[in-house]
């Protein structure tokens, strides 16, 4: 069992899986400042570990977002805090995305293992920013400039009610948007993707 588990595919593709995975969450994001704070990017880096936790294992695929945050970590303006939280939300969709297909591998089950997994990241999220980024971001810029990026979306906004604006009315949507088209591109091009790279790993027929 070990040794088909740790198999060249495996370790190839999650090499390749991170890779994009970094490269995405790096430098391919955008903020979207008439819905959401400008804060909050807009990033797509969880799609390669979907794509490889569907095809490898949970195991594989949370390998996936925790190489990408390792690796974002020297190159961190928040004192590797936004990473780790990054982490555990990108763990919290691949493992119930993942979890659900290897059970039900079917269109419909992996339907059901997205949606799942978007809804998963989606309250862990809810959690980690109440619970770790606003209180970190708090004691390092301090209350008045959390609040000040959340006036122009939100006027009556204050400390006191920054809680109530500001986890649903912009980490909910945001994280629902954004899994969302993560979890369609996903559902579109796993088999084929999962086809291309089987035939590539395939044993060669001797001549």
């Amino acid at each position: 069992m070990r040794e088909k588990f740790f198999t060249t595919k495996n370790i190839t593709m999650t090499a390749v899986f991170t890779a994009i995975s970094f490269v995405l969450y790096m430098f391919v994001k955008f903020p979207l400042p008439f819905l959401f704070p400008a804060f909050l990017d807009v990033q797509f880096s969880e799609m390669p570990a979907l794509l490889a936790g569907f095809m490898m294992g949970p195991v594989w695929g949370c390998l996936v977002i925790i190489l990408k945050c390792l690796l974002k970590m020297p190159f961190t303006s928040t004192a590797c805090v936004g990473e780790f939280g990054d982490m555990i939300m990108g763990v919290a969709l691949v493992l119930a995305s993942a979890l659900i297909y290897r059970k039900f591998r079917t269109k419909k089950g992996a339907i059901i293992a997205l949606i799942a997994g978007t809804l998963a990241e989606t309250a862990v999220a809810v959690l980690v920013n109440g619970l770790l980024l606003i209180p970190f971001y708090a004691k390092a810029f301090g209350w008045d400039a959390i609040v000040g990026m959340l006036t122009s979306l939100f006027p009556s906004v204050t400390r006191e009610s920054i809680y109530l604006y500001y986890l649903p009315l912009s980490v909910v949507p945001f994280n629902l948007m954004r899994l969302s088209v993560c979890s369609l591109i996903t559902f579109f091009v796993y088999k084929h993707l999962h086809r291309l790279i089987d035939r590539m790993f395939a044993p060669r027929s001797s001549q």
